[in-house]
């Protein structure tokens, strides 16, 4: 049997008032489409609670203002900001990640290795050389923390995740399945100057030099995560060649995202999904990049800068702009050149129309 809660209880926890019935009792939260009369139905708009069958729930999180009776409820949970409040309740609700307590007999961990108190860590999983395990992390199956790395308090590495070595990871962070964080950067250089260098220099819209040989640039630094940093499953973050590659406090990663070498980012940043950042880049505090948004490499982006999905930004952004298309330029402007897109087929037959008007009057 789940957890659950009554009405009264759940509304405290949750810092919003409630009307109604507060002794009902809440076992999980659903979707409108599936009420039922012991869940808390999940209803942050109009629209939400109009799809509730009359009968088939009793309570719902509502907005201010919702006429929750209307949809015949017997009671409501009312949030000004329900979605914020959902937040919470899913926290609430949430399984655990049934990992049981102390250590795996499969798991091989090292001898140097630093284990602290209230560890678990799950079957096949591989801890290396002087690597560092804060107190109450959960390390699930097949997982592998490489030699001298380190995470924090609390951390939760979701199965197959690859921490490689000197990695850092913060306190609390969650790193998801098949997430790899530290793998070599992807830097190369040619003995001459090679077709991308001599295509920055020239300006021009020819390929000359071809790359004869490639030689690979080791990256010797790693890669610092901060503390309650969300690592998606399947993204990747290479380390650094000579400096690390850093990850600021509460900076969220969807799945599937890419981080160069020398990259950083700073605090309570969102990245989504298939997002990529070219190596050396520079992103500020509380920057949002839309999915399969991507950056340049050496680009600087400043704080609260918002990069719409599907936009690629070839140079440097300042702080607080809102920025779309390809390449990325302020929303207004790209909104301007969509219409103008939009407004040349009929501009082209005015173009014709007149052509032929003009060849007429001369015969």
């Amino acid at each position: 049997m789940g957890e659950s809660y009554t009405v009264a209880a759940l509304s405290e926890a949750l810092g919003a008032a409630f009307e109604g019935d507060g002794s009902l009792e809440i076992t999980g939260l659903v979707h409108p489409a599936m009420a039922a009369p012991d869940k808390l139905v999940m209803a942050s708009s109009a629209d939400f609670l109009a799809q509730i069958a009359r009968g088939s729930a009793h309570v719902a999180l509502v907005s201010e203002g919702a006429d929750w009776r209307e949809a015949g409820l017997s009671a409501a949970i009312i949030a000004p900001r329900p979605r914020y409040a959902m937040a919470h309740a899913t926290r609430a609700f949430a399984a655990d990640d049934a990992l049981a307590p102390g250590i795996h007999p499969s798991a091989v961990i090292e001898p140097d290795a630093n284990i602290g108190e209230g560890v678990r860590i799950g079957p096949f999983v591989y801890i290396g050389a002087r690597a560092r395990i804060g107190a109450d992390s959960h390390i699930m199956a097949h997982a592998s923390i490489g030699e001298d790395a380190a995470l924090g308090a609390g951390a939760l590495i979701h199965s197959g995740a690859r921490i490689a070595s000197r990695v850092t990871i913060g306190a609390r962070a969650i790193i998801h399945q098949n997430a790899v964080i530290g793998a070599d950067g992807f830097s190369f250089v040619t003995p001459d100057m090679g077709a991308v260098e001599a295509a920055k220099a020239g300006g021009g819209s020819e390929s000359g030099t071809q790359n004869l040989a490639l030689t690979r640039i080791h990256s010797l630094a790693a890669v610092t995560l901060g503390d309650d940093v969300e690592v998606g499953a399947c993204t990747t973050i290479d380390r650094g060649t000579l400096r690390d590659t850093r990850i600021g406090n509460g900076t969220k990663l969807d799945n599937q995202v890419q981080i160069g070498h020398n990259v950083t980012i700073g605090n309570t940043c969102m990245l989504c999904a298939q997002v990529g950042i070219a190596g050396s880049s520079e992103i500020g505090d509380r920057v949002v990049l839309g999915g399969k948004a991507g950056v340049a490499d050496h680009v600087k982006i400043g704080s609260d800068v918002l990069v719409a999905a599907a936009s690629a930004v070839a140079s440097n952004v300042k702080g607080r702009s809102i920025v779309m298309g390809v390449p990325a330029v302020p929303r207004d402007e790209a909104v301007r050149s969509v219409m103008a897109i939009r407004r040349l087929p009929r501009l082209m037959e005015t173009v014709q129309e007149l052509k032929k008007a003009i060849i007429n009057g001369q015969r």
